[in-house]
């Protein structure tokens, strides 16, 4: 059975507590994940060593030792991207296949650093938000699209990734500048591509994540996540770790993150178009 380790700030998190169950049913009993780290306590919340008592796994005290003794990696901390660049350094250096959870980064600058790191050492890497493996948007059709306007949930910091992430995996890397067009209580941007396409990106309280797609034919969808995107994800996980083939390309992870970086900046200029990098 293949082990996989689990780096983390904090174990006591939605998405650490559901993957190990998951990743077990996907990979129909051939991974689990059998060892842990986690940088400090929750504050709000169980002890790491607690946590991995319940969940029947092998706290270890160092990175170091989840790297060397798992055949792949998982880095998470989903809602402080600012920690996953310490957290992932090893990792990066191992060349085993390493997944980084959503946000992948806190900037375009650190996201292109790990990517680099990945790469000088033959590490395989990706990571997405789990709205890229959603059954509508992976259906759709990726020719001719003109316009899209999407909706969802959450705030801005931890969850416009999941926007931007479908947005960008139908339309294209050539993100080219944005502009906060929102409110306090709704963030909005508004993203225009290469040859003048664009991409509304709006935060409706608790709406559920839904695309508006138009196309140079004059043609329209409308597209509700209603699938179990998370069971999909799981799936591309678990095939990735078989495979060592990343199946998202670092140019679209650092242009989701270079738009995020960059939207909360425009945010600081409403109505004003804000140039990428």
């Amino acid at each position: 059975m293949k082990k996989i380790g689990f780096i983390d700030y904090y174990l006591d998190e939605w998405h650490a507590q559901q993957y190990p169950d998951w990743i077990r049913q996907a990979s129909g009993g051939e991974m689990e994940v059998a060892y842990a780290y986690g940088k400090i306590d929750a504050a709000n919340g169980k002890r790491n060593a607690d946590w991995c008592r319940e969940k029947g796994i092998h706290l270890l005290d160092s990175i170091e030792e989840v790297v060397a003794k798992s055949d792949y990696l998982v880095v998470l901390s989903p809602d402080n991207p600012e920690q996953h660049e310490e957290l992932a350094a090893l990792p990066l250096q191992s060349g085993k296949p390493t997944y980084v959870d959503k946000t992948f980064a806190p900037d375009r600058a650190a996201a292109r650093r790990m990517f680099a790191s990945a790469e000088q050492h033959g590490t395989p890497l990706y990571s997405s938000s789990a709205l890229r493996f959603a059954a509508e948007y992976v259906g759709a059709d990726r020719q001719g699209i003109e316009r899209i306007s999407s909706i969802g949930p959450g705030k801005y910091e931890n969850y416009s990734i999941h926007q931007i992430e479908p947005i960008v995996s139908l339309m294209g890397s050539e993100a080219q500048k944005v502009m906060y067009i929102g409110t306090e209580n709704s963030p909005a941007l508004l993203i225009e591509f290469s040859g003048g396409r664009q991409a509304e990106v709006r935060h409706m309280a608790n709406s559920p994540f839904s695309l508006s797609i138009g196309y140079e034919s004059d043609a329209f969808v409308a597209l509700k996540a209603e699938s179990d995107f998370f069971s999909a994800f799981i799936q591309n996980m678990v095939h990735f770790f078989r495979t060592a083939k990343p199946t998202v390309d670092p140019k679209e992870t650092i242009a989701i993150i270079t738009l995020i970086e960059y939207g909360a900046k425009a945010a600081l200029t409403p109505f004003r178009w804000v140039e990428l990098p």
